[in-house]
């Protein structure tokens, strides 16, 4: 297993939100902040944090900041702007979109951690999920010069890498790596915990 002090965790919290009309990393759930869950998940596993945002707000939660480099260019930005700042070799990165995120997932990542791969993520529901994923640092490069020329699309970015898949088989597991976009979610999710 790789030692801690070889990886930094990466939250990215930096998205316009649209879909919530909020910021994300702040709504609540059980009293505590999204972006909070996405941190005490990787505390255990990183030698240090690193939220990747352009809102100051953010500066309350006590840990290093970043913006990216590049305005409104979403999670490949982020992404590249959170590599760059890394100073180490392996980066679990985050989304701040996913309150029910366990340290049990991010450590699968760090287990299924191959040299002959650049990118290590989640698949939960037959979805592959790049904002729950272990980057090397190589990625850096290939992400900043996506954004560089205007490409935008995770997905793409993510495809430029060599990438292995980690499958979450059980129903909690997949429960765990559920995503908050909208309102609804939001309900659905707070409803799924109550029962």
């Amino acid at each position: 297993m790789i030692d801690k002090k070889h990886i930094t965790g990466l939250v990215l919290s930096g998205g316009k939100s649209s879909r919530m009309g909020t910021d994300k990393g702040f709504l609540s759930l059980n009293g505590k902040p999204f972006i909070q869950y996405s941190i005490d998940a990787l505390k255990p596993l990183v030698s240090e944090i690193i939220i990747v945002s352009d809102h100051a707000s953010h500066d309350s939660l006590n840990y290093k900041r970043i913006r990216d480099n590049i305005k409104n260019a979403g999670p490949v930005a982020g992404i590249a702007a959170g590599l760059e700042a890394s100073k180490t070799d392996y980066n679990l990165i985050l989304s701040c979109d996913i309150p029910l995120i366990k340290t049990s997932i991010l450590e699968k990542l760090i287990h299924n951690m191959d040299t002959d791969f650049d990118i290590i993520q989640i698949e939960s529901n037959n979805k592959s999920m790049p904002l729950i994923a272990l980057y090397h640092k190589r990625c850096a490069p290939i992400f900043k010069n996506l954004v560089e020329n205007d490409e935008r699309r995770l997905r793409i970015a993510v495809n430029n890498c060599k990438v292995k898949n980690v499958v979450l088989n059980t129903e909690e597991e997949q429960q765990s790596t559920m995503n908050v976009n909208t309102q609804e979610e939001l309900k659905q999710l707070k409803d799924a915990i109550d029962h």
